[in-house]
């Protein structure tokens, strides 16, 4: 491509700023001592353990200084998205040379001994590792696991009108599900509103080990799938530098260009069709600059680029390649004697929050603002008896969550996400305040769709979590409702923000965010016609594995107490919480008064359905989650009716982090509270929500470990009913009660009948079932009468 868009003095100016970031991006990789060469290289100026990623990096570090050209010369707000994995060296190189780093780190100084601490934290002990990881300034996306960068683009940029997240996709990452989806993200994206994402394929060739697809099918079939999606490509395409500086100078000025065009034509002439938004894809050999034999084999452009190509300590040949390597950057022309970058390459960069590393939406917890919050007790159900039976907890909570989209439309920071289940999971009352932002094509019968939206759906878990991992990271509030057993499909995207959070919180200079909220609904207990593959609660294992600092798990009883709970989730920074409740009329226990102390202290004694005041109790039924809850009410009430000598204490938890001891969390209960709850020796039956090994694993510390039985799910469904769900699983109130008197000390004859009855109940239950697919009468009908 032949283009004048770069004087030769701006061409040659280029050239060696990327050449300085090259030479940075190889020091790290390399070298331990001897920063700028002021001595011939020796083996101890080598690291002993070589550990990082060059294939990606000379590329990103031309994107990056191409970037910051457009950026001073369009004035731009930018933010830089590493999505190839590993590319830290360039990231990092990138904002020293623009002097963040040695802000944000002031002992990485920008002097020879900065560039020598710079050059031994990388990929070292206690140092910092080799991708986009929190402690680079500027960096949203970690890069460490591939496919969620382009996602995290476009959350960055929902309701962010001035703000281009350039984002740049390995070919290799482009080959994860999660990436092949994300490229439709330009259908939700509204150039009124939003800002603009412009896509970077980096295309060099290779991945680990194998070839990428996307380079090696034809240009005309690339740029038909990338058509296809919905985009405009300007293609780069070389290894000769000075060619493709003019080619790449070209591309991102059409890019701005035509991304400034579509923006205006959209909000002042009002076109609200569909843009082709441009994106650009750069192909340029992988490891480019680099060795390009080593060993008698190929280097530069091949897959053996990818990570460390050449190992001095263990090759004493590597040694002289690797000073010729790095001297090949010229570095006595790009630093001067102390080694500061010389005063003409510096001003390449842009000042103060115009450069990437600084911008402040790379560090959300900045630009946030509380959420403007209605008084949830204002949706309170009213409750003149426990038992009275409610329309559904999440149905309850919709109302209070229109209105906090109400009350922050202006603010616009607070969005809803879900894969198509806003409606399912119960919160339809959304759709009285706001629609599902959507800018493909619309038809008569569509329901609730316009081009802008507080409610983000797209039949991708993928997408909905990175869209709101990256509204959350540039400073917005928001929460993502999903069935509860297809919240698994994010795990690994979960664990991933929890890591960046953990990591975050102990970064004095990164702001704390709004935390990320997970509605699960449609939960296992209830999925009556859709079956097994529907019933899985697992999510909650993973969850508590991550750090204690970050994560919370709740399990709301009824509606008022999904209120309290909820309010405190949207208020609360810099946590993952996870709410599961129920959909489906249930009963509803406490009053709004009595939910908020309750929820406030997240675990306690339900003294109107105990009957142990000022004795000990004979047996503890504990219960966390509303069905489980409800089949503890149920069996307690069978108990008191046919054993009304039994003293039994009622223990509700909603915040499942209790129950751990505070040495391993800080919400835990100390072991006099615990043992004051339940007991240091009676028998506790315990009514879980899910897996029930958890809360042996929770609470194997404390002294009545070993008297604690617990029920939860078990892996056992199918196509049934709600009750029979629990009869399957042994979460009855038949087996709860059962569990009861077979774990009383000395249990009386009247108590052996009433089991024998129980037992006799469920085999008339499975009957029941059998000839008429539905719960029995008296079980469906039940009514709290303690």
């Amino acid at each position: 491509m032949n283009t004048r868009s770069l004087s030769p003095d701006l061409l040659r100016k280029i050239d060696a700023y990327w050449r300085a970031a090259n030479y940075l991006s190889v020091g790290q990789i390399y070298l331990y001592d001897n920063p700028l060469l002021k001595r011939p290289l020796a083996l101890t100026d080598v690291k002993r353990m070589l550990l990082g990623h060059w294939g990606t990096t000379p590329g990103q570090n031309f994107i990056y200084v191409h970037l910051n050209r457009v950026i001073k010369k369009y004035d731009l707000d930018m933010i830089y998205v590493s999505g190839p994995g590993h590319g830290g060296p360039a990231v990092v190189a990138n904002t020293y040379l623009e002097g963040t780093y040695s802000e944000v780190y002031p002992n990485i100084s920008q002097d020879e001994a900065g560039l020598q601490r710079l050059f031994r934290q990388f990929s070292f002990p206690g140092g910092i590792p080799s991708h986009a990881s929190p402690e680079c300034p500027g960096s949203i996306h970690e890069g460490g696991e591939l496919g969620y960068s382009l996602s995290h683009s476009f959350g960055a940029v929902f309701d962010n009108p001035d703000l281009i997240a350039a984002c740049v996709v390995g070919d290799g990452e482009a080959e994860t599900g999660p990436l092949a989806t994300a490229w439709h993200s330009n259908k939700f994206l509204d150039p009124v509103t939003d800002g603009a994402v412009l896509p970077i394929l980096h295309l060099n060739g290779y991945k680990i080990a194998n070839p990428t697809i996307l380079a090696r099918i034809t240009r005309e079939e690339l740029e038909q799938f990338l058509r296809g999606c919905g985009w405009t490509p300007h293609f780069v395409e070389g290894h000769e530098p000075d060619l493709m500086h003019e080619a790449m100078a070209t591309a991102l000025d059409t890019a701005v260009e035509q991304i400034r065009n579509i923006q205006q034509d959209a909000r002042q002439h009002g076109n609200r069709i569909r843009p082709r938004w441009p994106m650009v894809v750069l192909a340029s050999p992988k490891g480019w600059t680099g060795p390009r034999m080593v060993d008698g084999l190929q280097n530069e452009g091949t897959f053996r680029a990818h990570q460390v190509p050449l190992h001095p300590n263990v090759h004493s040949q590597d040694l002289a390649l690797l000073e010729q390597w790095l001297r090949s950057y010229r570095p006595e022309e790009l630093f001067d004697e102390q080694g500061r970058l010389q005063a003409e390459l510096a001003e390449l960069a842009p000042t103060g929050t115009r450069r990437m590393g600084a911008n402040p939406h790379a560090n959300g917890g900045m630009l946030l603002r509380d959420l403007r919050m209605p008084d949830f007790r204002d949706y309170a159900v009213d409750v003149p008896a426990p038992g009275t039976i409610g329309i559904g907890d999440t149905r309850v909570l919709g109302p209070f969550l229109r209105d906090v989209v109400r009350l922050n439309e202006a603010q616009r920071n607070f969005r809803v996400f879900g894969p198509d289940e806003t409606i399912s999971n119960g919160l339809a009352a959304l759709f009285e305040t706001t629609r599902r932002q959507w800018d493909a094509a619309t038809v008569p019968n569509d329901e609730f769709l316009a081009p802008t939206g507080r409610v983000m759906e797209m039949l991708s878990e993928h997408q909905c979590e990175g869209w709101l991992e990256g509204y959350l990271l540039t400073g917005r509030h928001g929460l993502f409702n999903c069935y509860e057993a297809f919240i698994h499909i994010i795990d690994s995207m979960f664990n991933q923000h929890a890591k960046w959070l953990t990591m975050t919180a102990h970064l004095p200079w990164r702001r704390k965010i709004a935390s990320l909220n997970y509605l699960l609904a449609s939960h296992v207990w209830r999925q009556d016609h859709n079956g097994f593959t529907h019933q899985d609660p697992g999510f909650i294992d993973l969850v508590v594995n991550k750090k204690a600092e970050v994560v919370r798990v709740y399990f709301p009883p009824d509606a008022n107490c999904l209120l309290s709970v909820m309010d405190h989730c949207l208020r609360s920074r810099h946590y993952v919480n996870v709410v599961v409740a129920g959909k489906h009329p249930a009963p509803q226990w406490l009053t709004m008064d009595a939910a908020v102390k309750h929820c406030t202290q997240g675990i306690g004694i339900w003294q109107w359905a105990s009957n142990d005041h000022a004795v000990a109790p004979d047996v503890v039924m504990a219960c966390c989650g509303d069905v489980p809850t409800l089949e503890t009410l149920a069996a307690v009430s069978i108990l008191r009716e046919h054993l009304p000598e039994l003293k039994i204490r009622v223990v509700n938890v909603v915040d499942l982090m209790k129950l751990q001891p505070p040495s391993e969390h800080p919400h835990g209960l100390s072991d006099m509270d615990f043992d004051e709850l339940f007991t240091r020796d009676k028998p506790v039956i315990f009514a879980y929500h899910a897996y029930p090994w958890l809360i042996h694993r929770l609470t194997y510390r404390r002294t009545n470990h070993d008297n604690i039985h617990v029920r939860g799910y078990k892996e056992e469904g199918t196509i049934t009913t709600p009750f029979d769900m629990t009869v399957r699983n042994d979460l009855d109130r038949f087996h709860l009660a059962m569990d009861a008197i077979d774990r009383l000390p000395q249990t009386a004859d009247k108590g052996l009948y009433l089991k024998q009855q129980l037992k006799d109940k469920l085999i008339e239950h499975r009957q029941y079932i059998n000839t008429h697919g539905q719960d029995m009468p008296e079980i469906r009908d039940w009514k709290w009468t303690g």
